[in-house]
């Protein structure tokens, strides 16, 4: 069986201004990046901004496990699909970051043949965006603490520093640092942190962000520390704003690169969904809106933080508005849900599986708070029976979902029709009543508690004695009716990741609380979830080479 970087690497690529015409993209509208790579033009944005929107269909899926459960692979595959069927479709994807692509999740570029290619660049540095990122937050970084070097005319409290710098890599002893050491001139001596890039408010703003106006006016909105008195510095506060915006006008555009089937793919932006809010930019999925009849786009890790992020954060601040739902699942991260072990999820478990689908179940219901039709579909692998497959489809069909079978990694398009035809089927007869969980006027703590117990099913919160404070001090300064951006482990709905299943009688922990004022959400980072990711102990760094030709293998 080939692997995925050997599928990719076999493929027979069209040159980007091809893709781009099949949707009506003329060639001076692109901005190449060699020949399988381009970004998109303002001036596409504006002659195309006034057209009707196709339909937007939002993937996500249930808890990660282990097992994988290929929410890319399906996004890639439906838009194939769609091909098939004689639709025209734009899939809207993120960007992968490093640290995973070091570590142990992999890549982002789908898998088998329901991929994004080329696959090694798109994970590896791509057009630059995460560096253009990287760079302008440390740009940030170093004028506040030259700033303080300097004079500290804004009167900066050095130990109210909540800027941090940061690295798309996992490296754990970033997380907490010294600066300073040396000499007088070398700057003072603080405690200081990392993030890893995807975390960082600057990719939050880059993907939230409508155009390079709005962008820098949300870069000036960035707090960076408090003064002696308690009030917030500001990047603009600093003058650093134009700086980094001259860093970010190349980054601010979506990229544009094709599946394997030649479909176009707008990969763009990529914020983390465990501690950020998890989509693909404003940019690329309107852009997408206007370019395809269906636009199909990913939100991340399961829909308890992709989709509720995607609702709540993006849709309420870009006006989105998701005609349907796709859900993954596969029958073997439900086995694992109900406590089979990994090594055995390749042989059949009904027992486990009717115990773990309590997981998925909980997930359709959550989807249907947000008054959005639901279609489930299972990633098909070649250990799952026939048995297994028709008890998750009768488990659906009860309760009013639609469902179909993917075989995208295997088939391509081809093995998404009936998945597809699905998502037509229920565009075309199930009108998306879409609503957000909860309203501007509630209250910060409000709003932590309603996703906690309507989305994650808690029994309710506990707050740290310095969360309380934070929240208070944010409530003060009159961020109080921005959206919440939840920080939680991927795997359980609690915060404990051990919790598989559908958990019960469990408390969220609040540990702290930020505001991110450029991006417009305020973080609440719940148990033990770290902003700075660590490699595993075998992590998959280990296994990437390049022979003599230049040829990458390893990579996945």
């Amino acid at each position: 069986m080939k692997t995925d970087i050997q599928i990719a690497q076999e493929a027979q690529l069209h040159h980007i201004k091809d893709v781009a015409a099949s949707i009506g993209i003329a060639e001076e509208e692109l901005e190449f990046y060699g020949k399988y790579k381009a970004k998109l033009s303002d001036e596409l944005w504006e002659r195309v901004k006034h057209n009707e929107d196709g339909k937007l269909v939002l993937v996500t899926a249930i808890n990660p496990t282990p097992a994988g459960e290929g929410k890319t692979t399906i996004t890639v595959g439906l838009g194939e699909a769609m091909a098939k069927i004689g639709k025209k479709a734009v899939v809207a994807l993120r960007e992968p970051s490093l640290g995973p692509c070091f570590g142990v999740k992999g890549g982002a570029a789908g898998g088998g043949y329901a991929q994004v290619l080329p696959m090694e660049d798109l994970n590896l540095h791509f057009t630059g965006d995460f560096h253009a990122i990287t760079s302008a937050n440390n740009l940030l970084a170093a004028m506040l603490d030259n700033h303080i070097q300097q004079g500290n005319t804004l009167g900066i409290d050095p130990r109210n520093i909540v800027w941090k710098r940061c690295l798309d890599m996992n490296d754990r002893v970033l997380r907490n640092i010294v600066v300073g050491l040396g000499n007088k001139t070398d700057g003072m001596v603080r405690e200081d942190h990392f993030v890893i890039t995807v975390a960082s408010e600057i990719m939050a703003i880059l993907c939230l962000a409508e155009n390079l106006e709005d962008l820098k006016a949300r870069l000036g909105k960035i707090i960076v520390a408090y003064t002696f008195d308690g009030n917030p510095v500001t990047a603009k506060d600093l003058q650093a704003t134009g700086a980094m915006t001259a860093l970010l006008k190349d980054a601010i555009k979506p990229n544009m690169i094709q599946t394997l089937e030649h479909t176009p793919a707008l990969v763009h932006g990529g914020p983390f969904a465990n501690i950020a809010h998890g989509c693909n930019s404003v940019t690329a999925t309107k852009l997408a809106l206007k370019l395809g009849d269906i636009a199909i786009t990913e939100a991340g890790f399961g829909a308890d933080l992709g989709a509720e992020k995607f609702m709540d954060i993006k849709c309420r601040k870009a006006g989105l508005k998701p005609d349907a739902v796709v859900l993954v699942a596969t029958v073997r991260a439900l086995k694992y849900n109900g406590g089979a072990a990994k090594q055995d999820l390749g042989e059949e478990n009904l027992e486990a599986l009717q115990k773990g689908i309590v997981n998925l179940e909980k997930h359709i219901e959550n989807i249907r708070k947000f008054g959005v039709p639901v279609i489930v579909t299972l990633n098909s692998f070649v250990t799952d029976t026939e048995a297994e497959n028709e008890y998750i489809r009768e488990f659906c069909e009860k309760r009013g979902c639609e469902f179909a079978l993917a075989n995208v990694w295997g088939k391509g398009g081809e093995g998404g029709i009936e998945l597809a035809e699905k998502v037509i089927q229920t565009l075309e007869n199930t009108p998306s009543d879409f609503k957000l969980l909860y309203e501007d006027t509630c209250s910060l703590q409000e709003k932590i508690e309603t996703i906690a117990q309507e989305i994650y099913g808690a029994r309710g919160v506990v707050y740290e004695p310095a969360a309380k404070r934070q929240l208070d001090k944010i409530t003060e300064l009159g961020f109080g009716h921005l959206p919440i951006c939840m920080a939680k482990n991927q795997y359980s709905f609690s915060d404990d990741a051990k919790k598989l299943g559908r958990p019960e009688n469990f408390d969220i922990h609040i540990r702290e609380v930020y505001v991110s004022a450029g991006a417009g959400f305020v973080v609440a980072l719940t148990g033990s979830i770290m902003t700075m990711p660590g490699l595993p102990k075998v992590p998959a760094a280990n296994q990437i080479d390049v022979d003599a030709h230049g040829k990458i293998t390893g990579l996945f």
